[in-house]
């Protein structure tokens, strides 16, 4: 089979690049399961939250404030898009689920991050002129959380919904079938080359589509499909899994869901605490993050139990009489450096598209517009996103002593969200201890190079996180 291009994976990035292809007339066919186990997508709460993910981390370096404005000029680009995929794929279901987000400031962590990180909201709401209204916390009617961590501020962000992904992606493959795409319900085993072109993908089953271009979106497996271009994927970011578990829950019967996203800031190298209305009385409540060595496919109990504690005790103490309807699992790909992969690969043909972190399925409709104007050579956004092309050096984030820094207070913003009890004479010999073997691990990997805060915890605990880390490093010294 011979294609102007083929798409792998299966989550809301491959898909909205295949159906933006095929909306500029090429002959596209996407590859990936169609079960979509264990992907980011269909774990996500799907929150259009660009000013809800604001960290002070993400806005003191240039690359990160670029991620920002790609939140926000995707922001712009979601109700077009959506009417878009509903005249396309003729299934005309409301993709929202929620009407705007609260942004809740409670005790549950820990000033230095999460006062830090509502501040940074607050303020990038200012710079960009954003509609939004400071509101009090007694205010949200739904709210019932335990005393101990009663939220203290609040603000009300109008136009930052959520959407339902299972909705969206069925909408996503119903466009591409209807514009004269093909899908194939089977995973892709690897990229196909020759010289220095991209021919094809090779499927599981042994079968071969051939294409001018390829694109792997394949979310945290997306560099386990260049095992013929060892050369090229040992110089690009390598990726980490971000474990993630969420729940739905159906409320009972005297309890309605909230209109709004109810959330915190972000904590703890995770989303913050998050409630969504997914209709008919059932909320979903996420989510986790925890860096692990591989991609997991089941939840462990620990991870189940906190998110059913903190979202108790933080959001609303009825939840404990919800009925448990399912629980997710994705896999978020977390590069070396923090920042997504975008754009060509080294090989003329093939392109990247991953390593959003938490923002994929937000940014998905500007991703698939940048990546078709790089395959199809047009111009429809002035932004440039050359930065996050593939083949890079490691992208510089804060000052090394900063992200040593950031790395313990996060370590102890995990600690009170589980609400340790540690005397104050503890305190110091913990940062003292903490700072210490931090900085020792970051000095031993490079002597410039530096991961984000989240990888330099979790590679202390992870041998092999260690290991690639430096290959990577090696390359590019």
């Amino acid at each position: 089979m011979n294609y102007d291009a083929v798409v792998i994976g299966a989550g809301a990035i491959a898909c909205s690049i295949a159906y933006e292809l095929a909306s500029r007339k090429l002959k596209v066919c996407r590859v990936g399961r169609l079960n979509r186990a264990n992907i980011a997508s269909m774990a996500a709460g799907a929150m259009h939250g660009c000013f809800g993910e604001v960290t002070q981390g993400l806005i003191s370096t240039p690359y990160g404030r670029l991620k920002l404005e790609m939140d926000y000029r995707a922001k712009q680009l979601w109700p077009q898009w959506a009417e878009r995929l509903s005249q396309t794929s003729n299934h005309h279901a409301p993709l929202s689920t929620a009407k705007g987000t609260h942004v809740i400031l409670n005790t549950a962590g820990k000033a230095d991050v999460d006062s830090a990180n509502y501040q940074a909201i607050e303020r990038m709401l200012n710079q960009y002129g954003a509609p939004y209204s400071p509101t009090e916390p007694e205010d949200i009617a739904w709210l019932k959380p335990d005393d101990q961590v009663r939220p203290l501020r609040a603000l009300y962000i109008a136009d930052e919904h959520a959407l339902n992904p299972a909705i969206l992606l069925e909408k996503l493959d119903e466009a591409l079938l209807a514009l004269g795409g093909e899908i194939r319900d089977i995973n892709a085993s690897r990229v196909l080359s020759e010289g220095d072109s991209a021919t094809g993908v090779e499927l599981v089953s042994g079968e071969k589509l051939m294409a001018n271009h390829v694109v792997a979106a394949a979310g945290i497996h997306s560099l386990d499909l260049l095992k013929q271009q060892a050369g090229i994927v040992k110089k690009i970011p390598p990726l980490f899994s971000g474990y993630g578990v969420s729940i739905l829950v159906r409320l009972p019967d005297n309890m309605t869901a909230p209109e709004s996203v109810i959330r915190t800031p972000n904590r703890a190298f995770a989303c913050g605490l998050h409630c969504v209305p997914r209709g008919d009385n059932t909320l979903y409540l996420g989510a986790t993050n925890i860096l692990s060595e591989r991609p997991k496919t089941q939840a462990l109990v620990s991870d189940v139990q906190f998110l059913l504690d903190c979202a108790t005790e933080q959001l609303h103490l009825e939840l404990n009489h919800a009925e448990i309807l399912s629980i997710q699992v994705g896999n978020r790909p977390i590069p070396a450096d923090g920042f997504p992969l975008l754009g060509g690969c080294g090989l003329s043909g093939l392109w990247l598209a991953t390593g959003t972190y938490r923002d994929g399925l937000h940014q998905s409709p500007l991703i698939a517009q940048h990546l078709a104007d790089l395959i199809t050579r047009q111009t429809t956004d002035s932004l440039d996103l050359s930065a996050f092309e593939p083949l890079r050096a490691p992208l510089g984030g804060q000052p090394r002593q900063s992200i040593v820094q950031e790395t313990v207070r996060q370590m102890f913003a995990t600690g009170y969200e589980y609400r340790w009890d540690i005397k104050p004479y503890w305190h110091p010999l913990l940062d003292k201890g903490l700072t210490e073997n931090y900085q020792q691990l970051i000095d031993a990997l490079h002597p410039t190079f530096t991961p984000p805060p989240e990888l330099v915890a979790f590679s202390y605990l992870y041998p092999s996180m260690r290991n690639r880390l430096q290959e990577y490093y090696r390359e590019w010294t």
